[in-house]
């Protein structure tokens, strides 16, 4: 085990001890791979319900060995002095000459905080499985594809080299694909799983073009050697940075790529909150915040291009969110836009407020996803928003927890979301580039009025108001056209769905206390991720300079709005009629046709294009691999005449040269 900054030859006993502990991490991926390993040896045999507890021990058991590692770092100095930043090597991986790469964990502020939230909430949704797949003929199966995502979520976090990181990486993406695909024998299933399977491969280019470059400018890709030097020229930084931003926008459903989340929505619901809450989809922001000083190296302009690609995706999902009847598609459009929040915090410098609000995002968004889960498991696996109506009497534990949610997203203090979405704000607008960063504050605050605006829309049509259903049982219904409503029986779910809901919600309400902005002492969240951004004597981290009153003056203002797109979907959407609301205009719920024209394009031009590289490839490049080979085929077949092992055909030849020499001087001396 090794220090970053700073080495003792002498380590005082409590240090030791707290070194020890922080020395457990290699547990946290450890359990989880065990899990996957008994499950899928034995999964079967095991059978329901024992394998589904046998995974969520698994990933509790990781959570309390993070929040060991947690406790033992806390014991640690941070600051300046590095000795929260610890690596612990297990053992050699990759050894080629000089070059070698090890199995090696990265124990610092950053990757304890993501692996604290990722174990947490990931065991909450293992429990919550259990009740949600009972009765799934591939029940052992679902938990051994969530074990072994778990395991590669925690090793691309805890991971001390780019190579590690994307071993993890390519494992998500992988689980990924086994998971939304799930339930393969429903072919928009299996279609959704490839789209994003495909879609991740291209943002996982850029990832390997940044690593192969960022060996050649550091000569290791450990992060470790890679920070600790000098600073890389700004051309090489910002080229890596912006490959290594492609990745990002890849995994974190950045534009362009953000296509696969939202049709991601035809895994099971349990996956959904897993992959669009705490794992997969933070995967990104995590790794931009893993590299922050290449970002400050980098020529100013690339950050800021960050910044307003997460701008212009936090606006686009907004606007497509506000137009969709599926409830999960939704809280999918929601997850984009509030992953371009996160973006948008990278890119202008505040990493405390981007890791900030992806930890209160992981509560609330995690919350409504099961929330969602538990009103579809009520409503026979209807997802159509405008067939509900009136749940919230018949689902009080999963209406009351939903709500904390929406409060949270919506921004209404003193929930969570509002304390996250309130710093990003604050960084935004206290940023040195005047008008372009008030522009951006501006268009900012319209996506979270969006975001109020179109959660609230979800919360009316699915709890409030007329029941747009016929009860199962009376065959009674409140609104008018009753032979043309659905028959349903809701029902509030099992304990082992709704005790997750409730722990939640309670996180959702007190997350945003980890990180107040009345003063420095109680900034906990940025005091303790402070060595991470603490590189060669100077922080990377943006601090806001803005005084108190310009504070509460743009929190005043963000709840305005925030209370804004509540009353206007109020006014909108609740009918004591049954009434559904005005739709939006269809481009809206076609995703502004941008999804389709990727499909259209990749199942005309792009198809072809594919089949003429195809042909290419087969007959000119193979063509030229092969004619060379033919033409040494007809030279060994003649050589192979005249090589023929007769001594006379031998004689005649050298008679025949001799000849010919004999005529060449000749003709010569002449």
């Amino acid at each position: 085990m090794t220090y970053r900054h700073s080495e003792a030859d002498v380590i005082a006993p409590v240090q030791l001890a707290n070194l020890q502990l922080v020395e457990l991490v290699w547990l946290v991926p450890l359990l989880p791979l065990l899990g996957f390993v008994i499950l899928m040896f034995f999964g079967r045999r095991l059978g329901e319900p024992v394998a589904g507890w046998l995974a969520t021990a698994a990933m509790g058991g990781s959570f309390l060995a993070s929040v060991l590692v947690f406790v033992g770092m806390l014991g640690l100095e941070g600051g300046e002095s590095g000795e929260r930043i610890v690596e612990v090597k297990l053992f050699d991986w990759v050894v080629a000459g000089d070059f070698s790469v090890d199995i090696g964990l990265l124990a610092d502020p950053l990757s304890v905080t993501m692996i604290l939230f990722i174990t947490g909430v990931a065991t909450l949704i293992h429990l919550y499985s259990i009740g949600y797949m009972h009765g799934d003929a591939n029940f052992s199966k679902f938990f051994v594809y969530l074990n072994l995502f778990a395991f590669s979520m925690l090793m691309l976090v805890l991971g001390d080299n780019l190579l590690l990181t994307f071993l993890g990486w390519e494992g998500v993406g992988a689980c990924s694909y086994f998971l939304i695909s799930f339930w393969f024998t429903d072919e928009a299933n299996a279609s959704a799983g490839k789209k994003a399977f495909v879609t991740n491969r291209v943002g996982d280019f850029g990832f390997m073009l940044a690593t192969f470059l960022a060996f050649f400018a550091y000569g290791s890709i450990e992060y470790g050697e890679m920070f600790s030097g000098s600073a890389i020229p700004a051309g090489t930084a910002t080229a890596i940075a912006l490959l290594v931003f492609v990745g990002a926008a890849g995994k974190s459903a950045q534009f362009p790529l953000y296509l696969w989340l939202p049709d991601a929505m035809a895994g099971p619901t349990p996956v959904s909150a897993l992959i669009h809450a705490a794992t997969m989809v933070t995967s990104g922001i995590y790794l931009l915040a893993r590299i922050n000083p290449i970002l400050a190296a980098s020529h100013d302009w690339a950050p800021s291009l960050i910044a307003w690609v997460g701008l212009f995706t936090a606006l686009f999902a907004a606007s497509i969110a506000v137009a969709q009847d599926d409830i999960k598609k939704v809280l999918a459009y929601s997850t984009v836009s509030q992953l371009g929040f996160m973006v948008v915090a990278v890119g202008t410098g505040v990493y405390v407020a981007a890791l900030f609000h992806m930890i209160t995002h992981a509560f609330f968004k995690a919350l409504m996803f099961l929330g969602s889960g538990s009103v579809i498991h009520g409503m026979n696996d209807d997802q159509n928003m405008k067939r509900y109506g009136g749940l919230a009497k018949l689902m009080p534990i999963t209406a009351g927890t939903f709500l904390i949610g929406w409060l949270a997203i919506a921004g209404i203090p003193p929930f969570s979301g509002f304390w996250s979405k309130d710093e990003i704000l604050v960084g935004v607008y206290d940023n040195s580039d005047i008008f372009a960063n008030k522009v951006l504050f501006v268009l900012l605050l319209i996506a979270a009025l969006l975001t109020a605006f179109y959660m609230t829309r979800l919360v009316i049509l699915t709890f409030f108001g007329p029941p747009r259903w016929r009860d199962e049982v009376t065959g009674e219904a409140l609104i008018e056209s009753d032979d043309e409503l659905p028959v349903r029986h809701p029902h509030e779910s099992p304990w082992m769905m709704t005790l997750p809901l409730v722990v939640l919600a309670g996180l959702a309400l007190v997350a945003g206390f980890i990180n107040l902005p009345f003063a420095s002492d109680l900034h906990f969240l940025g005091n303790w991720l402070e060595p991470s951004f603490y590189f060669n004597g100077h922080s990377n981290e943006y601090h806001a300079a803005a005084g108190g009153g310009t504070k509460l003056t743009l929190a005043v203002i963000a709840t305005i709005c925030a209370i804004g797109g509540i009353g206007a979907a109020w006014k909108l959407y609740f009918d004591k009629r049954g009434g559904t609301g005005p739709d939006a205009p269809a481009i809206m719920a076609q995703g502004w046709g941008y999804d389709n024209a990727v499909s259209n394009f990749m199942g005309g031009p792009g198809s072809k294009g594919f089949d003429a590289l195809a042909e290419f490839d087969g007959k000119v490049l193979d063509g030229a691999v092969n004619g060379v080979g033919k033409l040494i085929q007809l030279d060994g077949s003649f050589l192979r005449r005249i090589q023929n092992g007769l001594v006379r055909s031998y004689a005649v030849l050298i008679a025949l040269g001799a000849i010919g020499l004999m005529v060449y001087f000749l003709v010569v001396s002449t």
